[in-house]
C-alpha cells in the first residue's frame, strides 16, 4: 500500500504543477483587469470636461476598454474552469487509487478539458493584448525621428 500511495502522489503531483501555472496566469489576468479598470475610471472622470476631438478620443478609448474588460474577464473565467478541471482530475486520481475504481477515461477527459480551457484562456489573453496594443500609438513628434521622405503614414 505504501508503494501504491507513493505512485499516487507522484501521479497527482503533475496536475498540481498545472494548478500553479493557472494560478500565475490568473494573477496576471487580474492585474491587467485592474489596470484597465483604473484607466477607464480616469477617462470617465475626464469625460464631462472634454469637447470635440478630445471627447471623441475618450469615447473611443472607453469603448475599447469595455471590450478589453470583457475579454480579460473571459480569460479569467476560462482559467478558473481549467483549474476546476485540474482539481477534478486530482480528485479522480485519488478516487481511482483509494477505491480501486477504473476511471481512466474520466481522468483523461478532465485532463483534456483542463488543457483546452487553458489554451482558450491564453487565446483570450492574446486578443486582449492586441486590443491594448491597438490603442498605444506614439506620435512621431515624441519620437524625434530624423526627417526622411520615406516615412510611413500613421494608421
Amino acid at each position: 500500500m505504501l508503494q501504491s500511495t507513493s505512485a499516487l502522489l507522484q501521479a497527482a503531483l503533475t496536475p498540481a504543477f498545472l494548478l500553479v501555472a493557472l494560478g500565475s496566469m490568473l494573477n496576471l489576468f487580474t492585474g491587467r483587469l485592474a489596470r484597465v479598470i483604473d484607466r477607464s475610471r480616469d477617462l470617465q472622470a475626464q469625460y464631462a470636461d472634454t469637447e470635440g476631438a478630445e471627447h471623441d478620443r475618450i469615447v473611443s478609448e472607453l469603448r475599447d476598454l469595455e471590450k478589453r474588460i470583457k475579454t480579460v474577464n473571459s480569460a479569467i473565467v476560462l482559467a478558473v474552469l481549467s483549474a476546476i478541471a485540474v482539481s477534478l482530475l486530482i480528485g479522480i486520481l485519488f478516487l481511482m487509487e483509494l477505491a480501486s475504481i477504473n476511471m481512466v477515461s474520466y481522468a483523461a477527459g478532465a485532463f483534456m478539458a483542463a488543457i483546452v480551457l487553458m489554451a482558450a484562456s491564453l487565446i483570450m489573453f492574446l486578443v486582449e493584448v492586441r486590443f491594448a496594443i491597438r490603442n498605444v500609438r506614439i506620435s512621431e513628434v515624441y519620437l524625434e525621428l530624423p526627417p526622411t521622405s520615406k516615412r510611413r503614414k500613421p494608421r
